[in-house]
This record gives C-alpha cells, sequence and structure tokens, in this order.
C-alpha cells in the first residue's frame, strides 16, 4: 500500500520509497507540536498547488508499518499525487483517473458558483435529510418490510437492481479512485461516512434512478391492468418518481458531494441496470426454479469472485465492505429461492392471510397494525441476533484456521486488511456491534461541511441559521474533527466562517477474518428475509 510517512520506516520488511512531493491537503490536529505543517496554510479537501513540501513515500506489506503510517496519512480520499497513482495503478486506469479528476477540478468552481447563488438554510435541510432516501442504508431497512407482508416478488426485484448498484458504483470507484469535489471552494453537506468514498461514480445516483424505475415498471404494469389504478393516480405516482430521482440527483450537486460527471455516471449506471434486471429477471427465476444443484455449484464460486475480483483501491475506501455485503445478500437469497421451489415452500405454500384490516372498523386495524408492528420487530431482532451470532463464531473461528493455511500455501491478501498471522484475535468491538454496517444508522444526523458557508453565513454560529446542528469540518483523511477550537478567516468562497479543529477520530482498522465473515454474515440475512422469517410467520397463523 502506498501511504505517506513523515520519515522513513525502519525495520520490518523491504521498503520501495518513492521521493516524490506532497500537497498540502488536510490540517493537522494543531495541539501536535512535532509536525511541521501548517495548520493555518492548510485546506479542508484541496490540494495546495502553490506550497509543496518533500516526503517520503513507502510502500510496506508490514500491518505495523501500515498502522504505523496511517496515523500520519494527510491526505484525503483520492487526493494523494497523481504520481502516486500513475506508479500503482495499471496505465488505462491511470488514464482514465486524471480524466475524471480534471473534470472535478474545473467542475467544482462550477459547482461552487451555484452553491453561492442557490444556497438556503431550508434547501440545505431537504437535500441533506433526503439523501438517506437515496442510499443502501434506507432500502436494505426497508426491503424486509416487503417479504415480510407478502411482496417477496418486489423485495427479490429491488434488491437486484440495488445490490448490482452498489456492486457496480464500488467496483469502478475503487477502480478510479477519483476525488470528490474539492473543499473548498465547494461547501460540502453530508450525513454518514459517504465522504470517505471515492467520488466517481455517485452511487446514490445509481440507487436512485434504478430504483425509481423499477418502481414505475410496477406502476405502468398496474396502469395497464383494467381497474387498478386510474389514469390521474399514474400520472402523480409517475410525477413523485421523477421528483425523487432529481432530488437525489441534484442534491448530490447541491451538497458538493458529487461532480456532474460523477451523477452523469450513476444515472446511465442506474438505467443500464434497471434495464438489464428487466431482460435477466424473469430468466434467473426460471433457472433457479427449474435447475438442481448447478445452481448452488455456479452461485457460491460466482459471488466469491466477485469478492476477490473487486479492485484494490489506492485509498482505504469503505466501498469494498458495501460490495461485499450486496453480492453475499444476492447469494443468500437465490440459495434461499432454490431451496424453497425444490422442497414445496413456493407460493402455493403461502396460504395464509393477515388477521385484521388494514382499513376497517377499530378491532379489525388495531388487529392488523399490531401483528404487523411485531412481525417488523421480530424479523428485524431476528437478522440483528443472527448478525451477533455468527459475527462472534466467524472471528474466532477463522483467524486460527487463515493461520494454519497460510503455513501451506500463500492465502489471498488485500491492501488495508491485516491478515491473520499479524493478530491473535479480532477485537470484542468489532464483532458484537448488532447493526450491519451497511444499515448501521447514526446515533445522532449530523450535517458536516468542508469550506465555505452559505450566502454569507457563519457556519455553526450559536442562533444563527445552522445552530441546530452539529456542523463540522472534516479534516485529515477525510474523517470528523470534532468542535474543540475554533479560528475564523476567511477561505474557499471568501465567506466568513468558523472552523473546528479537534481530535482526530479513531482509524479503522481491518482483518482478513472480516471478509469470509461478511460474507457468511450477510449471506445468512438474505436466506433469513426472503426464506425462513416468512415461513416463520406463515407457521405461526400471521399470514403474508
Amino acid at each position: 500500500m502506498v501511504v505517506m510517512t513523515e520519515h522513513p520506516v525502519d525495520g520490518g520488511l523491504p521498503t520501495v520509497s518513492l521521493p516524490l512531493d506532497i500537497y498540502t491537503a488536510h490540517p493537522k490536529d494543531p495541539s501536535n507540536t512535532t509536525s511541521d505543517w501548517s495548520y493555518t496554510e492548510s485546506r479542508a479537501s484541496t490540494p495546495d498547488l502553490d506550497g509543496a513540501t518533500p516526503r517520503t513515500w513507502d510502500e510496506k506489506a508490514s500491518s505495523e508499518g501500515r498502522e504505523k503510517q496511517d496515523d500520519n496519512s494527510l491526505v484525503g480520499i483520492g487526493l494523494l499525487p497523481d504520481d502516486v497513482y500513475d506508479r500503482t495503478m495499471s496505465s488505462w486506469r491511470a488514464a482514465i483517473r486524471r480524466r475524471v479528476r480534471a473534470n472535478v477540478e474545473w467542475e467544482s468552481k462550477v459547482i461552487a458558483n451555484m452553491q453561492e447563488r442557490v444556497r438556503r438554510p431550508i434547501l440545505d435541510n431537504y437535500f441533506v435529510y433526503t439523501s438517506s432516501l437515496g442510499t443502501h442504508t434506507f432500502f436494505m431497512i426497508t426491503l424486509p418490510a416487503f417479504a415480510f407482508f407478502g411482496r417477496v416478488d418486489v423485495a427479490r426485484g429491488l434488491l437486484m437492481v440495488l445490490a448490482l448498484g452498489v456492486y457496480v458504483a464500488s467496483f469502478v470507484k475503487d477502480l478510479v479512485c477519483a476525488p470528490r469535489p474539492f473543499a473548498p471552494p465547494v461547501a460540502r453537506l453530508t450525513m454518514g461516512n459517504h465522504h470517505l468514498e471515492y467520488g466517481f461514480p455517485s452511487t446514490h445516483s445509481t440507487n436512485s434512478v434504478s430504483i425509481a424505475l423499477f418502481f414505475f415498471q410496477l406502476l405502468h404494469r398496474l396502469y395497464k391492468t383494467p381497474t387498478m389504478v386510474s389514469t390521474t393516480t399514474y400520472y402523480m405516482l409517475s410525477g413523485v418518481l421523477l421528483f425523487y430521482m432529481f432530488s437525489i440527483v441534484y442534491g448530490r450537486l447541491y451538497t458538493g458531494m458529487h461532480s456532474f460527471t460523477d451523477c452523469i455516471m450513476g444515472v446511465s449506471l442506474g438505467a443500464a441496470i434497471w434495464a438489464l434486471s428487466l431482460v435477466c429477471s424473469d430468466g434467473l427465476h426460471d433457472w433457479i426454479r427449474d435447475s438442481g444443484w448447478i445452481v448452488p455449484v455456479v452461485v457460491i464460486p460466482l459471488c466469491l469472485l466477485l469478492v476477490h475480483w473487486h479492485p484494490q483501491p489506492i485509498d482505504d475506501c469503505p466501498c469494498f465492505e458495501d460490495a461485499i455485503a450486496f453480492v453475499s445478500v444476492i447469494m443468500g437469497e437465490v440459495l434461499s429461492r432454490w431451496y424453497m421451489l425444490h422442497h414445496g415452500y413456493d407460493d402455493s405454500y403461502f396460504v395464509r392471510v393477515m388477521p385484521g384490516c388494514i382499513w376497517g372498523g377499530w378491532v379489525d386495524m388495531f388487529t392488523w397494525w399490531s401483528i404487523a408492528v411485531v412481525k417488523m420487530v421480530l424479523g428485524i431482532l431476528i437478522i440483528f441476533m443472527w448478525r451477533i451470532f455468527a459475527k462472534t463464531v466467524m472471528h474466532t473461528v477463522l483467524p486460527p484456521i487463515f493461520r494454519l493455511l497460510s503455513q501451506a500455501f500463500t492465502l489471498p491478501h488485500r491492501r488495508f486488511y491485516t491478515p491473520a498471522t499479524d493478530y491473535k484475535n479480532v477485537p470484542p468491538e468489532k464483532g458484537l456491534h448488532p447493526i450491519p454496517s451497511v444499515i448501521d444508522l447514526p446515533s445522532m444526523i449530523e450535517m458536516e461541511m468542508d469550506g465555505g458557508g452559505s450566502s454569507g453565513a457563519s457556519l455553526a454560529a450559536p442562533g444563527g441559521i445552522y445552530g441546530q446542528y452539529n456542523m463540522k469540518l472534516r479534516g485529515s483523511k477525510g474523517r470528523d474533527k470534532s468542535a474543540s477550537s475554533m479560528s475564523e478567516k476567511k477561505v474557499g468562497l471568501g465567506f466568513d466562517m468558523e472552523e473546528y479543529a479537534g481530535k482526530q477520530d479513531e482509524v479503522v482498522k481491518h482483518y482478513d477474518a472480516d471478509v469470509l465473515t461478511k460474507v457468511v454474515v450477510y449471506s445468512g440475512i438474505g436466506m433469513l428475509a426472503c426464506g425462513l422469517i416468512p415461513v416463520l410467520f406463515e407457521v405461526l397463523g400471521w399470514g403474508l
């Protein structure tokens, strides 16, 4: 892995040193007096093309060196010097990245000018919060509801387009390693950790377009069925889907999270993935229904190969983890569907109807809604319990197995993932969070900002337009900075802002056991949500 260090690393395996110039890209903690980096001259995520400082670059396989180097890394995602990417990536990957980065550079100025003209507090709130409707987080939470209430076909279709979108977008992100719009001049607003990923293409745009087209497909089918949907309802719902797509795609530009190039590519991917699903979904179902053991024999190795083939990023990008999760969920869903279709658990098995009525008398409504709540709570609880159990078992069993196998042959190793030979056990806190990382809800929704403020407003000023939020300026390597000290100055678009700097968040560590653990955990989630839990509800008499 190519990282930046203050000084050459001594000891360990032989290193390859690349004497390069590094641009000041992020501020370092001003309390660290040992650093020769200037805090007052730093930028949030924009390379300072004028102040080049010589640094030493190390490529080191040792995990000890990797931990030390991560602490010294001061560069945002995708913002290492171009020479680093050119030396590490293949020529065609580097050429694509240079082209995309050149677009990001001039598009950042265009987006900043747009923000200066259109940003308003109410729009900030709207686009930041609606961005959650374009994430796989939102759909991974809502998908089980379709399976729990009798629309397993819709759940399968949504899962397929969503999984393909997340995997392909993550694949391209780690393949190209392109940065997000530079902040400053762009003001970046975000929830969650999406800013830690590469920018090209926009996964939000991919998901929103593919999902909107999928629901439009269902709506159009109902409209063509007599007496199902009126013309007025059809056009109203079509308008809602169109407005949803606009809100998500334009919101990525408004919040400074993506460039025009990112969004155009995301929209194109979303449309292509929906078209592929439209053409192939029926054929896939027929193959699963009519085939024997060839289904698991093909599906399991294929999904494992998709995980293995995922490109190695130059920076520590979390895209790979989302790709693992969705590929594994698809594998679990397909395997559970194959088993159910061949063992009498097809559509004819589910004959019970939920007691009560969604609309009607008070007693019927109370009965239906009570059972609905219990079904959702029990279903999600089963999924969370499975995750805790499976992660605990896999993190206990896999490391010694990997260490044993490593004595016989060389195991596949992924950059930024510590091999089992370099640790004894996966830390308990790594394996006992009950909520999967891909559907992890933040404990506190925050609106974070890099760069300039909105229309002369001072960021996070008490009583100001953003006073109700915990506004933070993102620091080194895209991690968040806590609000411990402030210095007011002119940056970015030239507006007054209060800059927050403080203690850097703890560096996230990865272990090789995590990869196969995620495969097992999320394939189990797919089996539970689309197979075992609906069968459980049928047995309990709750129906679907």
